[in-house]
């Protein structure tokens, strides 16, 4: 009778800790995007991994020397950047309390993402090899930041912990620092190795475009964009944006039937100003400077 009564009300409380955790992590936006979400790990343990994750990968960076902090490439980047965060409480308004930041790493991968946080990281790789406009990059970045909004890493990691394939996300809460950076690994498996789902992609295709959209960006260069990706990967292994952003047959169809919801978004929004620094003393305009990484740690002898 006893192990019948536990049985019963574990079975309640695991029953209402899963309808808990249905929620739909952002507004809709002109885009419609509504569907409910299974998040049942805290968002504030998911962003204190994915630090610790995103900590790592700059410090390695600055210590081989990739890290570019100055110059046009990052400043561009940084343009763009800062246009999207101007949006994104259009799908959330607690994001205007997030710690954004922006790494660029000077390395041949075609790649980019944006942490739970909005810890947003491009590669050279995939600015150069793609010949990526503003528009296009503003689509990529867009996209990853639509990841983060729709919490679709925490959605990963909660189905994963749900089926105890993650375990101890109690640990997120110490302070020991070998618990943290172990867990910081499980978590980084799952937020940035494993593909997203065509659902998730679906989405974050959806709300990248309205955010390009509203910051200036010709969303239209969506198509292109995935163009250039097809190509790159012809018969080669495919980048590793396409590994974890997978493609599927009717992409394009669906970015193109998504237009004429935020075209009307774009035509009246600002547009962006030329990345030009002017010359007090003549007001003569000089270009950007490039690109410079941080230079690189020596190690000592």
């Amino acid at each position: 009778m006893r192990i019948t009564t536990y049985l019963k009300r574990a079975s309640a409380v695991s029953l209402a800790c899963l309808l808990l955790a249905c929620a739909s992590s952002t507004k809709p936006g002109a885009v419609g995007v509504t569907r409910q979400q299974f998040l049942m790990v805290p968002a504030t343990t998911v962003e204190k991994m994915a630090l610790v994750s995103y900590a790592q990968q700059n410090q390695k960076a600055r210590q081989e020397g990739k890290l570019i902090t100055s110059g046009a490439e990052y400043e561009r980047l940084d343009q763009i950047a800062k246009r999207l965060r101007q949006q994104v409480d259009i799908f959330r308004e607690d994001t205007r309390s997030w710690q954004w930041q922006l790494t660029l790493i000077d390395a041949p991968t075609i790649n980019a993402t944006c942490a739970p946080g909005g810890k947003i990281t491009f590669y050279t790789g995939i600015i150069r090899k793609l010949a990526l406009t503003d528009d296009e990059i503003a689509v990529v970045m867009g996209h990853e930041i639509a990841h983060a909004l729709r919490e679709h890493g925490r959605e990963r990691i909660s189905q994963a912990y749900a089926q105890n394939i993650i375990t101890g996300v109690a640990l997120a809460a110490t302070d020991n620092s070998q618990n943290q950076i172990a867990l910081a690994n499980q978590f980084a498996h799952y937020l940035y190795t494993l593909p997203n789902s065509r659902q998730n992609e679906s989405e974050a295709d959806a709300v990248g475009l309205e955010l390009a959209a509203r910051a200036g960006y010709n969303p239209s260069a969506a198509v292109n964009l995935w163009k250039k990706m097809a190509a790159e990967s012809g018969d080669k292994s495919p980048p590793q944006f396409l590994s974890t952003h997978p493609a599927h047959e009717t992409r394009i169809d669906d970015i193109n039937a998504l237009l004429p919801k935020v075209m009307p978004l774009y035509q009246t929004a600002p547009k962006p100003e030329p990345l030009n620094t002017m010359n007090e003393a003549n007001g003569q305009t000089q270009p950007a400077q490039p690109a410079q990484t941080v230079p690189a740690k020596r190690k000592k002898t």
